[in-house]
């Protein structure tokens, strides 16, 4: 039974990585599918990824507008 919740985990942070890492999906999108909010994937990504894969990747997405929905739509 461990090992089911364990897979099923891995198989969760496996998916969040990878959204995470593609440009078209806003963290909208992934706290929708995993539930997730965006503090968790960073906290996520900041434990599972190296040092400096973990700068890169915030590098990328710090202010990119995509990644945030709200950002992407300018209100007229």
């Amino acid at each position: 039974m461990n090992d089911d919740v364990d897979t099923q985990l891995s198989s969760d942070i496996h998916s969040v990585i990878e959204m995470a890492w593609c440009d078209k999906t806003s963290f909208d999108d992934i706290q929708a599918q995993t539930g997730f909010c965006e503090a968790e994937v960073i906290r996520i990504m900041r434990q599972t990824l190296k040092p400096k894969s973990f700068k890169v990747w915030r590098a990328r997405v710090s202010g990119r507008c995509l990644k945030h929905k709200k950002m992407s739509f300018p209100l007229k």
